[in-house]
This record gives structure tokens, C-alpha cells and sequence, in this order.
């Protein structure tokens, strides 16, 4: 079954506004929907061995949150392993019957996340599909099908990223019985509400506009956010940009860095947090402005920073969920800025329609 959008709309609000602002509820939703499966599963995967996570572009970023995940809240410890599909596919040995492998993907459709499944099955371990409503049939070959919302009508994911962290977040929390970690993902809905009316989103898109590289780094679980943003960057708004982990721009890729640069630090408290800040100190002495995100109260990292965005106290582990909306928020008000249709990838464009006609997914 191949996805297809319905037709784009000519202006604001676009589809992904729409999706970004209605994130909130659908979590609560889709944790409460799939509350007896997740506990089914979770059981399941404490049988086997080791812990295959699988998916591609968005939903890889989601494997690598939901690898650190399962490793620690849901005390997995090394034995949890997060793949591209494409290379867990093609590259890694075929799993075997102790291997249980969760495949992410959201349309359900993509050949090499189907094939994952497949490679998972047929060495005759646990599958676990995490994708959205309405999805292809192919996933249904799973054990197991934890469902997030309806498909997107936007090309940029937005709703489909969350609700899959809120997701995987609750699967660990049911494979370690870590109370602390469920009760906190509960309040995660209204602390996302009101991160969403917490700045003028216009106002901050349009002071950064004229940037000419917009650089995304965080640390741990906050890497997959950097990974995440900047592919949403480059979808909805066609911007050059860098996604990466903290300690790895720190030895090279700053380098690069200009003036005319703009660089989002994602900070909340944690190990990474120290080296976010020797990134924020380089950039302000090359003169790139600095956006930080941080927690409530913060005051190292908020001094080095031209402006920023705070997140409630919450694990760090969890900090992926909320980190990432302001930055699908920047993402979008900069196409507006930008005059571009954050829903289409670029399909309405003749050269790049030509372009994606030329490969298939």
C-alpha cells in the first residue's frame, strides 16, 4: 500500500501545525490505547536475550531514544541495540530465536524496515511493530502491534516522532517496573501544552532567518533530537544544517562554524551537559548566536546564549519528548519565513518531483 498525500494547502496553518499542536493530546491517547499490548510485550522481552531496535530517517531517531531507554530504565543493560534498517538489513548477522527485534515505522510501507521484520521473523524471535494507524500490511506479520496516530498528511513527522518516544518510553518503564519513569511520562501531555504557548515562535523564526548554516547538537538521548531537528530543517524548510552529538563537534566540525551560523544547543542536566556548554563558549567566541535549551532555573549555559527555550524538571532519558518541539516549531515559522510548504518535501518543485520519481522507499 503507497501513502498518498492529499492535496497540499496553499498557506498557513499547513499540516504540520496542525500536527505539532494537537501532540499533547495524542500522547495521552495513544499511552492509554495501547496500555494492555505494552504490558503483554514487555513481558515478552524479558524472555530474550537481546534487543533489536530498527528504523529509518525519523524513526531511527526514535531507536536511538529507545535504545538508551530499554538499557536503562528498562535495565536491558547492553544487551539493546539500535539499527538503521537499511544496514540491519543488509549488513548485520540474521537475529535468532532469544533476539527481540521493534520496528518502527509509521507508514509501514518502507521496504527496508518491512524487511527488518521479515529478518527478524524468519530467525524466529519477537517482533514488535510500533507504526500508525492505517499502515501498510506488511507489519502485521508482528507479534506484537503498538499503534501510534493516524498517518500524517504532512511529510515532515512530527505527531508520529512523539507519540512513538511516549511509546517506547512506557515499554521500558513496563520491562524495568520503573514507577518513577511512568508517573513522570503521565504529566509529560500537560508540560508539553504548555511548552507550546510558552514564546512568540513567529518572533524567534524571524530573528534567525538569515542564517547560513543552523547547526543541532545534543548529547545522549538528546543526540537523536539534534539527528531529528535537523532532518525537519531539511524537509520543511530546505535549510543547510548540521545534526550531531556534542563531544563529536567538539573534535572537528566546529571548525567549520561562521559567524553567520546559528547554533541550538539541546542542555538539559545530565552527563552531556558540560561539554554543550564548551560548544556554547566556542561558538560566542566565533560569533555565531547560540539558541539553548534547558531546564528551569538554569543559569551556565543560559548566559552564553542569545535565547532560551526552558523544559520542566524531568529525566533526562525523557527530556527527547518535549526538547524536540520547539525546535518542530522553529523548523515551521522558518518556512514561513522561508515563503516554502513544510507538508511537501519539495514535491511540488519540477526538479526535485523528478528527483523523487527517480528512486523508490
Amino acid at each position: 500500500m503507497a501513502w498518498s498525500p492529499p492535496p497540499p494547502r496553499p498557506g498557513h496553518p499547513y499540516f504540520m501545525y496542525e500536527s505539532i499542536y494537537a501532540q499533547p493530546g495524542a500522547i495521552r491517547l495513544v499511552l492509554r490505547g495501547n496500555a494492555e499490548i505494552l504490558k503483554v510485550a514487555a513481558q515478552h522481552l524479558k524472555t530474550v536475550d537481546r534487543v533489536f531496535l530498527s528504523g529509518i530517517g525519523t524513526s531511527w531517531h526514535a531507536c536511538l531514544v529507545g535504545e538508551l531507554l530499554l538499557s536503562r530504565v528498562g535495565r536491558l543493560g547492553h544487551s539493546v541495540r539500535a539499527f538503521h534498517s537499511f544496514e540491519f538489513k543488509n549488513y548485520w548477522p540474521d537475529p535468532d530465536p532469544k533476539t527481540g527485534v521493534i520496528v518502527v515505522s509509521h507508514r509501514g510501507t518502507k521496504r527496508f524496515s518491512l524487511e527488518a521484520l521479515q529478518k527478524a521473523k524468519a530467525g524466529g524471535g519477537i517482533g514488535i511493530a510500533i507504526t500508525g494507524r492505517g499502515s501498510g500490511e506488511g507489519l502485521k506479520i508482528a507479534d506484537y502491534v503498538l499503534t501510534t496516530v493516524e498517518q500524517e498528511n504532512s511529510a515532515a513527522h512530527t505527531i508520529s516522532y512523539t507519540t512513538v518516544l511516549s511509546l517506547l518510553a512506557a515499554l521500558a518503564a513496563e520491562v524495568g517496573g520503573d514507577e518513577a519513569v511512568r508517573q513522570a511520562l503521565e504529566a509529560i501531555p500537560d508540560q508539553m501544552a504548555l511548552l507550546l504557548g510558552q514564546e512568540s515562535w513567529e518572533e524567534l523564526a524571524a530573528r534567525f532567518s538569515d542564517r547560513g548554516r543552523y547547526y543541532f547538537v545534543g548529547g545522549g538521548p538528546n543526540t537523536a533530537t539534534a539527528y531529528e531537528a535537523a532532518l525537519k530543517m531539511n524537509e520543511a524548510n530546505y535549510a543547510t544544517t548540521v545534526g550531531m552529538n556534542c563531544e563529536q563537534v567538539l573534535h572537528g566540525p566546529w571548525a567549520a562554524m561562521e559567524a553567520s551560523d546559528m547554533v541550538f544547543v539541546i542542555a538539559p542536566p545530565g552527563p552531556s551537559y558540560e561539554r554543550c556548554v564548551a560548544l556554547a563558549r566556542a561558538a560566542g567566541e566565533i560569533g555565531a548566536p547560540v539558541v539553548g535549551i534547558v531546564q528551569e532555573g538554569d543559569a551556565e549555559l543560559s548566559a552564553l546564549c542569545a535565547h532560551t527555550v526552558t523544559l520542566p524538571p524531568l529525566p533526562e532519558l525523557l527530556t527527547p519528548i518535549l526538547a524536540v518541539v520547539p525546535l518542530q516549531l522553529f523548523t515551521y515559522h522558518l518556512a514561513l519565513q522561508r515563503g516554502t510548504n513544510p507538508d511537501t518535501m519539495r514535491a511540488e518543485q519540477a526538479a526535485h518531483g523528478r528527483a523523487r520519481a527517480g528512486f523508490t522507499l
